[in-house]
């Protein structure tokens, strides 16, 4: 059953891209991991948009660090905006990765999403995924 998540601020977030999507999502992940320290109090997200017909880029995201120079990174900055998500929570998703893929298949048919919203994944430790898709204000 999906719920509603609100985030209560804007969040800044550097980001990998994947070559290639879904194929690319692993390796854009690991690339991130290894440009970043690693800290259980930070955030992690994929982030995925259409570009073109057919066609999906995907960002493999945390949380900005005041410490951490994106440039130097040589990342991309993404703006994850505030307010109100319709979303799913998976656990264990790495038993069934494509259990993602079906639940924003879900989500998205719901006619109050944002037009020009993203699928927003949302990394709770190792094991659970919180899948979201922004609501129209």
């Amino acid at each position: 059953m999906a719920e509603i998540t609100e985030l209560d601020r804007d969040i800044t977030a550097i980001c990998v891209s994947a070559e290639s999507f879904p194929e690319g999502v692993l390796a854009a992940h690991k690339k991130l991991h290894s440009l970043v320290t690693y800290s259980p109090d930070r955030k992690y997200f994929g982030i995925s948009y259409p570009v073109g017909p057919g066609e999906i880029m995907y960002l493999a995201a945390t949380e900005t660090d005041p410490a951490e120079d994106s440039e130097a990174l040589d990342c991309d900055v993404f703006f994850i905006k505030k307010g109100k998500y319709l979303s799913r929570l998976i656990h264990n998703f790495r038993d069934d990765i494509p259990a993602i893929g079906r639940t924003f298949q879900q989500l998205l048919d719901d006619p109050r999403i944002d037009p020009d919203g993203y699928c927003l994944e949302w990394y709770l430790g190792e094991t659970n995924v919180r899948c979201m898709v922004r609501l129209a204000d």
